[in-house]
């Protein structure tokens, strides 16, 4: 069990948690939700000591170990990558390399007997005969081939290093597991295994994430920081933002009576715990829910842009042909004879293993790249809006968010131009900051700003959800599923590419493609058979 107790944080003047009072217990995943800055990885630093508190303490149940999903795989340049995942178990490993130390004495004492007599004895009893073999399966699951597994960490690919490093974290069974953002750069196998990874897991789990259909399969609590305070919630993410929503619209209608809302509140839990699939983790949410208490829950104070991408150009018949399209780069074709034809109502989940390719793919279709061989030809009718993965080339000048979307869009009413910013929360003296010192998050809300306000009646988006929170991204999706043009975006965000899409083309590593009409789900589902 890990308890925290009156903890508060402060980093000069500000500070970041106050009076913070939790426990974590067996057998349930929490997921830490915050908009950007709130402190949800600092939070995670906190539980491992890697911070001290200002106030307060942490406390951990005897014999009970901590892991946590490190995001440095540079230091581990020189280190064998089954070394790596052992290495998770720390004193698992310190006794294998103590070992191996003592066995290289030319000369043996009495002493290097008793000591490796010692080691032997907790060698076997932490199954450390299993050691190799149970970091070869989780590497295995995770996707990663077993030529790589003697190879140093520096000479295999980036992609492959950060499941070396999720398999560290999961080695050994730790009692207490912290994951921060653990699904990001892993492809839809490896989320897979994961989630049901965590979902059969019986100790205790803390993770941070922004994908809400990952928070929603593996999550039995949601731990919500808002304005410097944490508290814990039933459920998963859903549960919590649809509670948080009735609960605001429950506090603002003040003419309801008390037995209404009453009766309002236990529908929706009813209704909530109805909904839990068969799943280990659901039935033991569904459980939870039915003993929940009315009082608890509340409102949320988040704040949520507002997303709405209009069209003032219909769309004519013709939307996008393409004909064998061809490009190599660095030799090597990315996009091999690639044909397909955009139809009216399409929205498109573009999928591949091959990030270079799918941003390759967008950057050709947006006319910033040229492409080997083919043809392209878009509708007469079509304007084209493109939200690029790589915004940094946009934010070069020195000047305020005023000035630098009055560059992109023309208006002469400067005050619509801040009633529009303010819908996307950047409001009062904000509109003034540089654009220079804008966060990853605050820049992306930026762009999307800029999209909507050129109104395009086709989309493409190369991973919109980046550096955006949960806030934002629920708002994205809510403004992609009422889009009335067609699509083609590339996204980690498993709901997004559920709930918007209705059509799917995979890139595969030779640079041809699959195009089935399905949605997200039920392609993942072929392809899982």
């Amino acid at each position: 069990m890990l308890q925290v107790n009156n903890v508060s944080l402060k980093f000069g003047k500000r500070t970041l948690f106050e009076n913070v009072n939790l426990k974590f217990t067996n057998g349930n995943c929490y997921g830490i939700i915050g908009a950007n800055g709130a402190g949800k990885s600092t939070f995670l630093k906190l539980l491992t000591g890697e911070i001290e508190t200002t106030t307060g303490d942490i406390t951990i149940s005897k014999g009970e170990r901590v892991s946590i999903l490190k995001q440095d795989h540079y230091e581990y340049d020189d280190i064998r990558v089954l070394d790596v995942v052992i290495m998770g178990n720390e004193k698992l490993y310190k006794i294998m390399k103590e070992k191996e130390e003592l066995y290289s004495h030319t000369e043996f004492t009495e002493e290097d007997g008793y000591r490796l007599a010692d080691l032997e004895a907790e060698f076997l009893d932490m199954d450390g005969w299993n050691a190799e073999s149970d970091a070869s399966i989780l590497l295995t699951n995770l996707g990663v081939s077993d030529k790589y597994f003697d190879k140093d960490m520096k000479d295999i690919p980036v992609k492959l290093r950060v499941k070396v490093l999720l398999a560290s974290a999961l080695f050994g069974n730790p009692d207490i597991l912290l994951l921060d953002e653990p699904t990001n750069s892993l492809d839809l196998e490896a989320i897979s295994w994961l989630e049901e990874f965590l979902i059969n897991y019986s100790n205790t789990v803390i993770v941070v994430s922004h994908d809400r259909h990952f928070l929603n399969k593996v999550c039995t609590h949601i731990v919500d920081i808002d304005y410097g305070k944490m508290k814990i919630y039933v459920g998963n993410y859903d549960f919590w933002y649809q509670s948080s929503l009735l609960a605001l619209k429950q506090m603002k209608d003040a003419n309801k009576k008390k037995e209404e809302k009453i009766k309002e509140l236990q529908e929706f839990i009813a209704r909530f715990s109805a909904n839990a699939s068969k799943s280990k983790q659901a039935t033991s949410r569904k459980k939870m829910l039915e003993k929940i208490e009315l009082e608890e829950i509340v409102p949320s104070s988040r704040k949520y842009p507002f997303i709405d991408f209009k069209i003032t150009k219909p769309i004519g018949k013709e939307i996008l042909k393409v004909t064998n399209l061809v490009k190599e780069v660095d030799g090597k074709k990315i996009l091999d004879k690639i044909s397909f034809t955009v139809l009216k109502g399409d929205k498109i989940a573009l999928i591949s293993n091959n990030d270079l390719a799918k941003t390759t793919l967008f950057n050709i279709l947006a006319g910033i790249t040229k492409y080997d061989k083919g043809e392209i030809n878009f509708g007469k009718t079509i304007s084209l809006g493109y939200l690029p993965q790589d915004n940094s080339n946009y934010f070069l000048d020195d000047e305020n968010i005023m000035e630098w979307l009055s560059k992109f869009y023309k208006v002469d009413d400067e005050t619509h131009l801040r009633s529009f910013l303010g819908r996307m929360l950047f409001s009062g003296e904000d509109v003034f900051k540089n654009v220079k010192v804008l966060s990853g998050g605050e820049k992306a809300r930026l762009m999307l700003s800029l999209l909507m306000l050129e109104e395009p009646n086709f989309l493409l988006l190369d991973e919109p959800t980046n550096h955006l929170d949960l806030e934002s991204i629920t708002s994205l999706n809510k403004g992609l599923e009422n889009f009335g043009g067609e699509l083609i975006l590339t996204s980690r965000d498993h709901e997004l590419n559920q709930t918007v899409c209705n059509r799917v083309i995979e890139i595969l590593d030779d640079g041809s493609i699959i195009d089935r009409r399905l949605t997200f789900d039920e392609y993942y589902d072929q392809k899982s058979k």
